[in-house]
């Protein structure tokens, strides 16, 4: 895996250093209504430290966590992971993604998927990318659609999240085939914002 950047988004190695910057900006409720991957509890700051040592593992096996930053105001804006790299059958999974919800609706989430993508379609030359979502998540459902994700199937009671409900797993994937018009529709997306 590679740093990555564009005119809108620089995607930087997570390293211990992020840790504080990214801490108060997880600590907003709109960001985890959904997943509840974190919960805004006194146990927070021990929960977010679980959540950010997971982040940083997934370099330890092959894949990669980065911290999202604005090319333009180099304000660090969310997180993002690249993990499930299969290199024998050309595969990876995106997810684990949040943006501070100042940014919500705005170009960064496209920006960064496009950089994802190009990287892992046009340099690595992978054959799939999927991409996760819980079900009670309808937002982030909506976006990968939007990107061009198309909806494969749903993985039911797949995990407990963190406030103990039953949460089931939508799938969604790109294919290499399917990627030169997703990615001219992505591009045009993005360039909507300029």
């Amino acid at each position: 895996m590679t740093e990555l950047q564009n005119s809108w988004i620089h995607l930087r190695f997570l390293t211990e250093q992020h840790r504080e910057t990214l801490r108060p900006l997880a600590r907003d409720e709109r960001i985890w209504e959904y997943t509840k991957t974190l919960l805004l509890t006194d146990t927070y700051d021990r929960q977010f430290d679980t959540y950010f040592g997971e982040a940083l593992a997934t370099a330890a096996t092959g894949g990669q966590a980065y911290a999202i930053g604005d090319a333009v105001t180099q304000d660090i804006i969310g997180m993002t992971r690249v993990y499930d790299i299969d290199h024998r059958s050309k595969k990876a999974t995106i997810g684990h993604t949040w943006y501070t919800p100042s940014v919500w609706g705005k170009v960064h989430n496209k920006a960064c998927k496009l950089l994802l993508l190009e990287y892992l379609f046009d340099t690595l030359q992978f054959h799939r990318v999927a991409f996760t979502v819980k079900s009670q998540n309808v937002r982030s459902q909506k976006a990968v659609e939007k990107i061009g994700g198309t909806r494969e199937g749903i993985l039911r009671r797949f995990e407990i999240r963190n406030d103990g409900i039953p949460s089931d797993q939508h799938v969604f994937s790109i294919l290499g085939e399917e990627w030169p018009e997703k990615k001219q529709r992505l591009k045009e997306m993005v360039a909507s914002f300029a």
